[in-house]
């Protein structure tokens, strides 16, 4: 069993804490916040004890893994110290995403895990559901022929007013995530977006993606829209078919190019995913499951290296909307 710190303690870090505490393969030993308040309450919550910074943390209780889920400015400034100093430590670590609001930092995390050897992860969420694990072995099977095209879009309202990218930013290393994993990496993009009536940032956006195997793409984000049902479409096209996924989890379908019959798996009603929550939960077990299982660090699922190729895509999309014109990946 795996000895399990979480570093910081908002909402975010308490659902970590709290899934920990429940999984079988870990036990969780104790929590860190800068606010003392924060980490108190989480710590008399889950009978852990709570510290205030992370270096006194990790020489006391010396975990197998931490969870940072620090915030920060742009959702990410927070995560490099922390991640690092539990790196240093020989921790295997499971980093929020976004990896880090800064290219730079991303890079010198995902080094430091390299040095040291260590598993890095990133919540990554969305790839985690039977829906999209069974999208992709159609894909790797090659029933939907040569790849060929791909529409992703998200939405959730989202009021906050931060750096004009903060949309960017913090929503879209999810669905990036979710486009390089059906199809590849991305080499180029082209940017726009929008500010929604009473908005200071590009709280809308479109982004047109190529990919390095020729396939092309569409991404489109709000923090504009209620979130409703569902919150995330997927669509994913080559010369033998297609699939759909509606919503993350809810169901995928899969259309075989000429033909009037269609597979398709429907979340259980009972049984299946029962919320968002859901998603965590799959992706911390398979976080813990690889680190136990002795998986090598450069085949992490949702590595700290997939986080960081997001985060290059996410940059460029930026350079794209402040120059008006398509940027290469770098």
């Amino acid at each position: 069993m795996l000895r399990v710190c979480v570093i910081g303690l908002g909402p975010i870090g308490n659902r970590h804490a709290r899934i920990y505490k429940e999984d079988p393969l870990s036990e969780l030993v104790g929590v860190c916040d800068l606010r003392k308040d924060r980490a108190d309450a989480a710590a008399q919550a889950l009978g852990v004890p709570a510290f205030y910074d992370t270096p006194t943390m990790l020489a006391t209780l010396k975990p197998d893994v931490c969870s940072v889920a620090t915030g920060g400015y742009e959702y990410g400034s927070d995560h490099c110290a922390p991640t690092l100093q539990a790196l240093d430590a020989g921790c295997h670590v499971l980093c929020e995403k976004p990896i880090s609001n800064d290219i730079a930092q991303a890079e010198a995390m995902v080094a430091k895990a390299r040095e040291k050897r260590r598993c890095f992860g990133i919540d990554l969420n969305h790839r985690f559901t039977p829906a999209a694990i069974l999208a992709k072995k159609w894909v790797d099977e090659g029933r939907l022929g040569h790849l060929l095209f791909m529409n992703m879009s998200m939405w959730i309202k989202n009021p906050t007013e931060s750096s004009p990218y903060f949309q960017l930013k913090a929503l879209h290393p999810h669905t990036v995530d979710i486009m390089r994993y059906f199809c590849g990496d991305i080499v180029a993009v082209q940017c726009f977006a929008t500010k929604a009536p009473g908005r200071t940032i590009w709280s809308t956006a479109t982004f047109n993606m190529k990919f390095a195997n020729g396939v092309v793409g569409t991404l489109t984000g709000s923090y504009d829209i209620e979130r409703g049902h569902p919150m995330e479409y997927c669509n994913v096209a080559g010369t033998g078919g297609r699939f759909v996924i509606e919503d993350m989890y809810r169901e995928v379908t899969l259309y075989p190019a000429g033909s009037a019959e269609k597979t398709v798996y429907s979340n259980p009603v009972f049984g299946g995913m029962r919320d968002f929550e859901d998603t965590f939960r799959n992706r911390l077990h398979r976080f813990l499951e690889q680190v136990t299982a002795g998986v090598a660090p450069e085949d992490i699922d949702g590595s700290g290296a997939s986080g960081l190729a997001a985060q290059k895509v996410l940059a460029a999309a930026i350079e794209s909307l402040d120059t008006g014109t398509v940027v290469q990946v770098r």
